[in-house]
């Protein structure tokens, strides 16, 4: 069992690494998981990603507010709409297969993969925008469509994050980067109100793993800041290869 935390510890830090800088830790963790613990009830491998993950992702939140300036303005309305939809989206799982869910998020990141690669500038700098009730409610609409497609099926939400508030709100990699772990964390805090009183958290693996998420989301924070946007924009890019790899795989083959 010593090896297999060890093992464990190891992907949370590589998870929580990637995730602070473009998102997409769920995909180093989650399949450790379920590699490494076999015999384990999928709900509580499930609550124990999220116990490690949401402690990576309040630190790497952390970091980051630290050196960027968050318009709250827009983060706040969309991570309470992200909380709240995360609910109504962990409802609907037993009614939307994944079966149907796949093949849509797959065309939905490789249209994204299209649009960051052909825009060579989208990112890179940061576009000044007046916030006003206009830029609040999409914030509310990104916010709860993104809580609603955690909470369903997951995969790629925080890069689903970065990529609409580049495009809608003009942020650079960096600005984006944090807000998505802003509301990230909510989504988290929402799985975990559920997680925790059910019972569904292994918490023998879970603090220590949770401790290396931490380590790797502060890791990855201070190299996002250190190499800037376009260090960040490859980063995002080849996350989202391997995003449809996994997807191509689960549609296609598997």
């Amino acid at each position: 069992m010593t090896t297999t935390i060890t093992l464990l510890c190891l992907f949370a830090f590589f998870a929580g690494l990637i995730d602070a800088a473009v998102g997409g830790g769920g995909l180093i963790q989650i399949p450790a998981l379920f590699n490494l613990l076999p015999s384990t009830a999928s709900a509580a491998l499930l609550g124990t990603n999220k116990v490690a993950s949401a402690c990576g992702t309040a630190f790497a939140a952390r970091s980051y507010v630290g050196r960027v300036s968050v318009p709250w303005l827009l983060v706040l309305p969309a991570a309470v709409a992200a909380f709240a939809m995360a609910f109504l989206g962990a409802a609907a799982v037993s009614y939307v297969p994944q079966q149907v869910a796949r093949p849509v998020v797959l065309v939905l990141i490789v249209l994204i993969a299209i649009y960051t690669f052909i825009k060579k500038d989208f990112g890179q700098m940061q576009t000044a925008r007046v916030i006003g009730r206009r830029e609040r409610l999409l914030a509310v609409a990104i916010g709860g469509a993104i809580g609603f497609y955690d909470g369903l099926f997951g995969p790629g939400a925080g890069s689903f994050l970065i990529f609409l508030f580049i495009r809608f709100f003009g942020f650079d990699f960096i600005l984006a980067s944090a807000c998505s772990k802003l509301v990230n964390l909510s989504t988290n805090i929402a799985a975990l109100a559920f997680f925790i009183p059910a019972g569904k958290v292994l918490y023998m693996v879970a603090a220590p793993m949770a401790v290396c998420n931490v380590l790797g989301a502060l890791t990855g924070a201070w190299v996002a800041m250190r190499h800037g946007a376009g260090f960040v924009r490859v980063l995002f890019l080849l996350l989202l290869v391997i995003l449809i790899v996994k997807l191509s795989y689960d549609v296609f083959l598997h």
